[in-house]
């Protein structure tokens, strides 16, 4: 836990598409501290249809990624909804890369470590060329169908916005 204006806050090591304060921003409407870290233990995945990653453990790998700092309760509710039903939010442990300091902080996980869909490794230089600009929009366009009764969820929001990328002529990349 960090402060945050004098309110208690949760550290969360993100490694994807949160690494983008962008994304950050659209759904929190602030982009906390964020600080360079490492996780290991760890390897990051690519997932066969999908624009963002997972991880899963594996022992030898490594992660790289940010901490966000400072996270409030209402934040870390909306970005466990954002990441939805697949993930797990679990504790580890990170050492920060500008000071080699070991932090105890809390990542989502896949919850499906048989996942056929899993393979190689996910890029994010890559995914910020290619993929940023729609996974905004469709992060977007999930923070808005929020608001309406039967909301869907960001999964069936993204497959929905990027099947239309699709069938306009984009790739998904996969």
């Amino acid at each position: 836990m960090s402060m945050l204006s004098g309110k208690a806050g949760h550290d969360l090591f993100v490694y994807g598409s949160l690494q983008e304060p962008e994304v950050v921003y659209v759904l929190l409407n602030r982009v906390p501290d964020r600080v360079s870290a490492v996780l290991s233990g760890f390897h990051r995945f690519r997932l066969k249809g999908r624009v963002y990653p997972t991880i899963l453990p594996d022992g030898t790998g490594e992660v790289t990624g940010k901490v966000l700092k400072g996270i409030t309760d209402d934040e870390l509710k909306m970005l466990d909804e954002f990441e939805d039903v697949e993930y797990d939010r679990k504790a580890v442990e990170v050492v920060l890369t500008d000071t080699s300091e070991k932090l105890q902080v809390e990542t989502y996980v896949w919850k499906n470590k048989d996942d056929p869909d899993l393979y190689g490794e996910w890029d994010f230089e890559e995914w910020k060329r290619h993929d940023k600009e729609g996974f905004v929009t469709a992060t977007k366009k999930f923070l808005e169908d929020r608001r309406i009764p039967e909301a869907k969820t960001r999964i069936d929001t993204f497959k929905t916005f990027f099947k239309q990328d699709l069938e306009n002529g984009k790739p998904l990349n996969s």
